[in-house]
């Protein structure tokens, strides 16, 4: 179970849990430059947030095949007066309790966020990429997200080659875990996402919501991030990441069906719905009683 400052506490299993993104870049691969003003940003989040998102997870570098990394300061520049401006309101916005995830590979990032009014680190590197992060998530004692991911976003999509994909996967979370576990960070507030789309073919996306529940054996929350994603794109032929919101549905709920705790989304009402129905369906969780 996760607490937040809120009163709101997650219990794994009962329901499915939406994690909206937030991504205040220039460069992201389907939203990059609408959200990068405080005032767009906030619109945003309090749109999601009437949409059913549970936890808003705010970005401020693109990790989409091919982009450029980002500076410290940069990132900082965009990350801490958006988490700021949400906690504190605006003059045509009340103040926001809902959960902030901070999406960085960086620790002083997650420091930042976290003192700006952040709940939770999302690192896409599984915490490999900074090696203070471990140690700064325990100091902090917020819920961290470990990603498998390989190389950079420059050079994942040729890093694809596995010998035993769900297997590579899960070695490297169970070591990621331990890792963590070793930073004291406890269990309970480790949750771990498989990484679909970095450094993986569409046929492996595939194969990854197929083979989910063998992750359920690491004892953590999964997160499932199939948004709009390029495997989607393939199976449909459709170029424009914003036109793959029925293929996100159904992979929703593919994921869901295989255990997944935890969506990554853009279009947040529509996959609530999603949620509303399968979890209705798998877990016999009725939110409308």
């Amino acid at each position: 179970m996760w607490q937040f400052a809120d009163g709101a506490g997650w219990i794994w299993g009962q329901r499915t849990y939406l994690m909206g993104v937030l991504n205040v870049t220039p460069d992201s691969f389907s939203d990059g430059g609408r959200f990068t003003t405080i005032e767009a940003a906030i619109a945003q989040a309090q749109a999601m947030v009437r949409g059913g998102a549970d936890v808003l997870d705010v970005g401020g570098e693109s990790t989409r095949p091919q982009a450029t990394a980002v500076s410290l300061p940069e990132e900082l520049s965009r990350v801490v007066p958006i988490i700021r401006a949400i906690r504190a309101g605006s003059d045509v916005c009340a103040p926001m309790t809902v959960p902030i995830s901070v999406d960085t590979t960086k620790a002083a990032i997650a420091r930042a966020a976290i003192e700006a009014g952040a709940n939770l680190v999302n690192d896409i590197s599984g915490a490999t990429v900074d090696p203070a992060m471990l140690s700064t998530v325990a100091e902090l004692g917020v819920p961290i997200v470990l990603m498998h991911s390989r190389g950079t976003p420059k050079t994942m999509q040729q890093l694809t080659q596995y010998g035993d994909l769900m297997g590579d996967i899960y070695d490297f979370l169970a070591r990621r875990v331990e890792a963590a576990i070793a930073s004291q960070i406890p269990q309970a507030q480790i949750a771990i996402d498989p990484g679909i789309g970095f450094a993986k073919t569409y046929t492996q996306s595939l194969e990854i919501l197929r083979q989910l529940p063998r992750l359920k054996s690491l004892g953590c929350p999964i997160l499932v991030g199939v948004s709009r994603k390029s495997f989607i794109g393939h199976l449909l032929s459709q170029p424009d990441p914003t036109q793959r919101v029925w293929g996100t549905a159904a992979a929703c709920y593919a994921a869901i069906a295989n255990g997944a705790d935890l969506l990554r989304v853009h279009d947040v009402p529509e996959m609530y719905d999603v949620c509303r129905v399968a979890d209705a369906l798998i877990r016999e969780s009725d939110r409308s009683l």
